[in-house]
């Protein structure tokens, strides 16, 4: 049998004609959001997806990477001064028998207290700011 003009057994599956010169396509935001929607669910492949819809996987994984970062932004930030209340002590009464003053100050110079849902933490003087910052922000994350 000659090869050349051999019949094709199997049918055609699919046939794709490229005319002209290639060109990029437009995605309205909707279909973008619908696709990216389509790639978040569970279970669903991000190749397959991108495949079905005839998009390359990277251009889909840009889309969702976009998406991400616009929900970063919309998230409300922190405030970044928070109400503070200073309590101010009063003075001692004089002495009438003078002691020599120590050079220490009095240990509630310098404290520092913060409130989150009902704890609180007191933050001395000469506190490393490292440590301050991991049992504030482990305090934040458990309430």
């Amino acid at each position: 049998m000659d090869t050349e003009h051999s019949a094709i057994t199997e049918p055609v599956r699919r046939i794709e004609v490229f005319t002209g010169t290639g060109r990029r396509r437009t995605w309205s935001a909707e279909d973008k959001a619908r696709i990216v929607a389509e790639s978040l669910t569970s279970g669903a492949s991000v190749c397959a997806v991108a495949r079905r819809h005839g998009l390359s996987p990277q251009q889909l994984f840009g889309w969702r990477r976009q998406v991400r970062e616009a929900a970063e932004d919309a998230e409300p930030k922190a405030p970044l001064f928070v109400p503070a209340v200073v309590e101010s002590t009063m003075p001692e009464a004089p002495r009438m028998c003078a002691k020599p003053r120590s050079r220490r100050r009095d240990d509630a110079d310098g404290i520092i207290e913060v409130e989150i849902d009902g704890v609180t933490v007191r933050i001395n003087r000469g506190a490393e700011a490292k440590t301050v910052a991991a049992v504030l922000h482990a305090l934040k994350a458990g309430a």
